[in-house]
């Protein structure tokens, strides 16, 4: 019988980073790519894959370890039966173990069960996949179905039993003396409904929070007549379309981008972490806010100046897909120099995007409009494209932003400058 030892890959530069999630257990058959185990970072959470097809034939790992680059995960095998024997050895192990828990063997037809700490809980993948959803540990939810199996209304009743809970809790004081907001009982008022928020929003959260006390941000708005360059870009639908990408007006934006970090290079650095200098960088990687159903992500397009459109077109929507799907690493959210989070497909006129620390800068951007536009002589139409620039003002004064955006909206204007 040969195993195939898998281990967690290269995951950036973090280490010892919390399993919070176990995909699979013993004598589950997976495929190239399943997902295996979740873990989380300050910054997010991501999924580990299967380098390749087999049975799970061992577990090295439990929730709440700390794992690294290098560290074992579980054990594959392609003997389906070995390990049917070897799941329902480590089944009577447990109830020998832990007699209080009646522990049975299930067939291979049967549906899977996840092993947790506490015991063996029963639930479909469908019920499985809720709980990830929901972020409930199902340990804390008691089975009412069949044989104690949990069922989908036994996770709605625990997550609006948890939501009574803590807004009966009165919230702990906030850290630098802010007063809390206080508790509130809305279930007074009329009916309610309680949403955790999605593992995403919970580890951004505190990250924009972060940024909002320490940064003082500053946001300057302009327009851009992008009229030539939506002309252009519409010349180019066809060859496009020929090699499978779509071209939008983003890719045009971060490559102008990346010409005004070159001309402007306080905009590319970030504070040291004494805050008496500025480490300036010699790259151009750009962020990329996605809207994803958990919440918002920005995969990080590297070295922006040396591809060209098609090949930031290519790689935004890649990366866009991979952000909806959840199948980010975390060194694809790492390394930018400045962001951008565009509205454009959505509405409005102009926002403060908040900066992205430790990068010094956030560029938003909303949806363009044809308006009238004094040339000197009579007003002519033109597609502006409002744009709104947020920045560290202990690193950037306001003079230097206008002209950065100035610069920004001249080679909007007219794309050719790229090429000088």
């Amino acid at each position: 019988m040969s195993f195939n030892e898998v281990l967690i890959p290269d995951i950036g530069d973090f280490n010892e980073v919390e399993i919070i999630e176990i995909l699979v257990a013993v004598g589950d058959r997976v495929a190239q790519d399943d997902p295996l185990v979740t873990l989380e970072t300050d910054k997010a959470a991501m999924e580990i894959p299967s380098p390749a097809a087999g049975v799970v034939a061992e577990l090295n790992i439990k929730v709440g370890d700390k794992v690294s680059e290098g560290s074992t995960l579980l054990l594959l095998n392609e003997d389906a039966e070995s390990v049917r024997e070897s799941k329902m050895e480590v089944a009577v192990t447990a109830a020998a173990e832990v007699p209080a828990v009646a522990t049975s063997v299930v067939p291979a037809a049967a549906e899977p069960v996840v092993s947790l700490s506490s015991g063996t809980i029963h639930a479909s993948p469908s019920i499985r996949k809720m709980a990830r959803m929901l972020d409930v540990d199902l340990s804390q939810v008691k089975g009412t179905g069949h044989k104690g199996r949990l069922i989908r209304q036994d996770l709605e009743a625990f997550v609006r039993d948890v939501g009574r809970e803590a807004a009966a809790v009165q919230p702990k004081a906030s850290v630098g003396g802010i007063p809390p907001i206080p508790a509130v009982d809305f279930s007074k008022f009329g009916p309610v409904i309680e949403e955790p928020l999605t593992r995403i929003q919970k580890i951004s959260g505190p990250h924009l929070h972060r940024s909002w006390l320490n940064v003082p941000m500053v946001t300057h708005h302009d327009e851009a007549d992008i009229t030539q360059l939506e002309i252009f870009r519409k010349s180019l639908r066809a060859e496009a379309d020929q090699k499978g990408i779509r071209v939008t007006a983003l890719a045009f934006i971060m490559r102008s981008v990346a010409q005004a970090l070159k001309e402007y290079p306080r905009f590319n650095a970030s504070l040291s972490a004494t805050g008496e200098s500025l480490i300036m960088k010699q790259y151009y990687h750009v962020g990329i806010a996605v809207d994803t159903p958990g919440g918002l992500v920005v995969p990080v397009i590297r070295d922006v100046d040396q591809k060209s459109i098609y090949e930031l077109s290519q790689e935004v929507g890649e990366a866009s897909h991979k952000a909806r799907e959840g199948k980010l690493m975390v060194k694809d959210l790492q390394g930018g120099c400045m962001s951008i989070s565009s509205l454009g497909g959505i509405g409005g006129t102009a926002f403060t995007p908040l900066v992205n620390a430790p990068e010094v800068a956030i560029l938003g951007v909303t949806r363009s409009k044809m308006k009238p536009v004094w040339d000197g002589a009579e007003f002519e139409p033109r597609l502006m494209l409002p744009l709104d620039l947020t920045y560290d003002h202990r690193v950037i004064d306001g003079a230097e932003a206008a002209r950065f955006m100035a610069y920004l909206c001249d080679l909007l204007s007219d794309v050719r400058r790229l090429l000088l």
